[in-house]
């Protein structure tokens, strides 16, 4: 497993996270009509590099990690820009009883191949949102295991249809894809692309 907390305080200065992070907030405000109204979700938020670019959008953010040291670093940056409509919270949805609020957006960047029952945690989003609610979901597409090497062992990326059909089976429709961007890593063979897609569904 990636020890999360450890490499929170460096975690921003690495560019290539931060260009991802715009690239897939810019792929959720072309899929979504967002609107102040809004309440959003973003799960395994890490520092919160995507829902900064999003803030000004929607009207509140709660956001969720099970790293400390990753929501110490978010919860500095939302006291230093005086941003009012984020919230931090430590969570893991996967373990913990469903919370009472609701949402009526819910977006994770590069979380899903980190949960081990895809499932499960596609139909505790469902049950999060509210009739009508977005769920946006960017990773990787499925891969052969070097992206991430030995560090993770639970999902090597997904192939779309096989994710579109969890998806529907937990009561989502009109799952769509678009490729977002391209993650360049050195592996044993050279430097090599990793697509990551933004899915977007609905709950009805």
């Amino acid at each position: 497993m990636i020890d999360f907390d450890s490499k929170a305080r460096a975690w921003d200065s690495n560019p290539a996270f931060q260009e991802r992070a715009e690239q897939i907030a810019a792929a959720i405000r072309a899929a979504i009509p967002l609107n102040t109204t809004m309440r959003a979700l973003d799960y395994g938020c890490g520092t919160g590099l995507l829902s900064f670019p999003l803030q000004g959008a929607l009207g509140h953010i709660t956001l969720k990690d099970s790293s400390a040291g990753m929501l110490e670093v978010l919860r500095e940056k939302i006291a230093a820009r005086g941003v009012a409509n984020m919230a931090a919270r430590q969570a893991d949805l996967t373990s913990q009883p469903l919370p009472d609020e609701r949402y009526d957006l819910i977006y994770s960047s590069m979380v899903l191949h980190h949960v081990p029952d895809t499932a499960a945690i596609l139909a505790t989003f469902h049950a999060l949102l509210n009739s009508g609610g977005w769920l946006c979901v960017a990773d990787l597409d499925q891969e052969d295991g070097s992206f991430h090497g030995s560090e993770v062992d639970v999902h090597p990326g997904f192939a779309r249809s096989e994710l579109a059909r969890k998806a529907e089976a937990a009561g989502f429709v009109a799952a769509r894809f678009t490729t977002v961007c391209e993650i360049a890593k050195e592996t044993a063979t050279g430097t090599r692309g990793y697509p990551v897609f933004l899915m977007v569904a609905r709950k009805p």
